[in-house]
């Protein structure tokens, strides 16, 4: 930790100090602060390369600016003073003072989000790290098994893949986890295993297919290698099914939490927008009204706007990589629900797809108009209007949504 002197602003060092995150820590940090003329009505200004953490918290708690600076961009602006790229804390820490000193302009404050805000947050990522390890599961598992056990797979199949998340699916395999045992299945413990996975109607229908499916022969590994790999997949199973129980009851908290917001019925009112995909939205763009100076601002953030390379006569506009990934992901779930019902949204990606733009290009485009319209209902306390928004309906032949 280091502070540049304020008068003159020449950068001159004028304390430094290591420090613990502990409240010892903090405790220095601000002694460090008021010896260098830190006040409650000119507080000094913080700079730290990460949004969260409990230093982060507590500093914010005392009300003192606090800019969270990229460390892609601290690096470069290390370069600036030194190309030997040698790194130490000390250097870091200047540097963190002098993007302060010189571009804090060129930077933003944390977002001064409320705390249910930031408790959304918290469940809404949260939810999502789960669902994306649920996928990770599901597909080493299924890996899995195609390579000793591909008849439960054939089992399970719904048009084109077997869901392994499915309840149903990961009690009986829990209990077929072999071929071997898999074939000497009766219908009773097939009954027994869909009623434990809260299966409530056709049953026994059901349980006598499944008996059927498993049974039927087919290629086996040598026996100590199925059973090794029967093990194998059990403990896959078990991961999986923490998965599933996580994002499930993540995603009810979330949810809960996020029905107590005063922008729910906002966020809510647009197409394509329920509960956790709005809970997703509102976690990454929270409820700080300063956070993005304008619309674009926004659009850039989740990666919907374009971007334009122009070096002399040569022009090229493609679409932007760098970007919050995690709310790029919830505007895909937010334009793919969005275009597969009837309505505006689905009437605007049929004019994107008729004006030639591929299905990507189309749902991206989309995503980009809503998060116009999203960050203009949210500055102005409205809800969504779709004739306002999207002007007069088209008439056109409705076609599927390509997946």
């Amino acid at each position: 930790m280091s502070t540049t002197s304020g008068e003159p602003q020449d950068g001159t060092l004028i304390s430094k100090k290591r420090i613990g995150d502990d409240p010892a820590g903090f405790t220095a940090l601000t002694e460090l602060l008021t010896a260098a003329g830190d006040t409650a009505e000119d507080p000094i200004p913080v700079a730290i390369e990460t949004p969260r953490g409990l230093m982060v918290a507590a500093i914010r708690a005392t009300g003192r600016p606090v800019y969270a600076i990229n460390p892609m961009a601290v690096a470069r602006y290390r370069e600036r003073h030194t190309v030997a790229r040698a790194k130490s804390d000390h250097a870091d820490a200047m540097t963190l003072a002098n993007i302060l000193r010189v571009d804090a302009h060129m930077h933003r404050l944390i977002p001064a989000d409320a705390e249910l805000t930031e408790a959304i947050a918290v469940l809404a990522r949260a939810q999502q790290d789960a669902v994306w390890r649920r996928t990770k599961a599901s597909n080493e598992l299924r890996s899995l098994l195609r390579e000793f056990h591909p008849v439960f797979l054939a089992a399970f199949a719904d048009k084109s893949a077997t869901n392994l998340a499915k309840p149903e699916a990961r009690a009986i395999l829990a209990i077929a986890a072999t071929p071997a045992t898999a074939a000497k299945l009766t219908r009773a413990r097939v009954t027994a295993a869909l009623r434990r996975a809260g299966r409530k109607r056709g049953i026994e229908a059901l349980a006598e297919d499944i008996v059927d499916k498993l049974r039927r022969p087919g290629l086996r590994q040598p026996d100590q290698v199925e059973k090794a790999m029967g093990r194998q997949a059990l403990a896959l199973l078990a991961t999986l099914d923490a998965a599933c129980t996580g994002a499930d009851d993540l995603e009810q908290a979330a949810a809960e939490e996020f029905r107590k917001h005063p922008d729910h019925a906002i966020i809510t009112s647009f197409p394509g927008l329920a509960d956790l995909t709005g809970a997703r939205v509102l976690a990454e763009i929270g409820d700080d009204r300063r956070r993005f100076a304008d619309a674009r601002a926004l659009k850039a953030y989740a990666g919907t706007a374009p971007v334009t390379r122009a070096s002399g006569r040569s022009i090229s506009i493609t679409f932007r990589r760098i970007k919050n990934d995690r709310l790029a992901a919830a505007g895909w779930v937010w334009g793919f629900s969005a275009a597969a019902n009837t309505g505006p949204a689905r009437e605007h990606y049929l004019r994107r797809r008729a004006h030639g733009d591929r299905h990507s290009a189309a749902l991206r485009h989309l995503v980009n108009k809503m998060l116009g319209q999203l960050f203009y209902c949210l500055q102005n306390g409205q809800e969504f209007d779709p004739a306002k928004a999207f002007g007069q309906p088209i008439t056109t032949t409705p076609e599927p949504v390509a997946a």
